[in-house]
């Protein structure tokens, strides 16, 4: 077993019932909305956070493999990865309210929570960069001109659907951020 598939057992896991989490909430939320007598209302903002996430969490799987070669067991490597794989899972687990009440508007919980599970995935990000940042063999792909002008993009996109008012312009802004990784995982 090579280090980096001793570590990424454990970050697998965390990351793997964070898309878990995401799908389930997602599931409860179609679950209360076709009850008899549901007044519950789904909208775009919750499935398209929902969506965001599952998007990035694969792309940072994704990324994950680009470090394969780089990662060797420390406890700070472990330590590292549990931490950041775990506020995946936090932001996961805020995306979809745990209890769906009746005349539920998953709107308004999408209100509540954008800007800490947005928060966090910004966080996540900035972590993610740094890292790339210290290690050499990474650095250099930071400033290839089409992976700074994404990464330029998505903080940007990010930072606007954590401060839209509204709920057209909030869907306007999730929507890009929904469209940037689909159109970067068809490049």
């Amino acid at each position: 077993m090579s280090d980096f598939e001793f570590i990424f057992a454990l970050f697998g896991l965390l990351l793997g019932l964070s898309l878990a989490e995401v799908l389930a909430g997602f599931a409860r939320a179609i679950q209360a909305r076709l009850a008899v007598g549901s007044t519950v209302r789904i909208g775009w903002l919750t499935p398209l956070l929902g969506a965001f996430v599952l998007l990035d969490l694969l792309s940072f799987w994704q990324a994950a493999w680009v470090t394969r070669d780089l990662i060797t067991v420390s406890s700070t490597a472990l330590v590292g990865a549990a931490l950041f794989a775990s506020a995946y899972y936090l932001a996961a687990a805020l995306v979809f309210p745990k209890a769906i009440g009746d005349a539920q508007d998953l709107d308004e919980h999408f209100f509540r929570m954008r800007r800490i599970v947005i928060g966090v995935m910004l966080g996540l990000l900035v972590c993610q960069l740094g890292f790339y940042a210290s290690v050499p063999e990474l650095a250099r792909f930071l400033v290839h001109p089409l992976a700074l002008g994404l990464t330029v993009i998505l903080v940007a996109l990010m930072i606007a659907a954590m401060l839209t008012r509204g709920e057209r312009w909030s869907r306007y802004a999730m929507l890009a951020l929904v469209a940037r990784y689909l159109i970067v995982y068809l490049l």
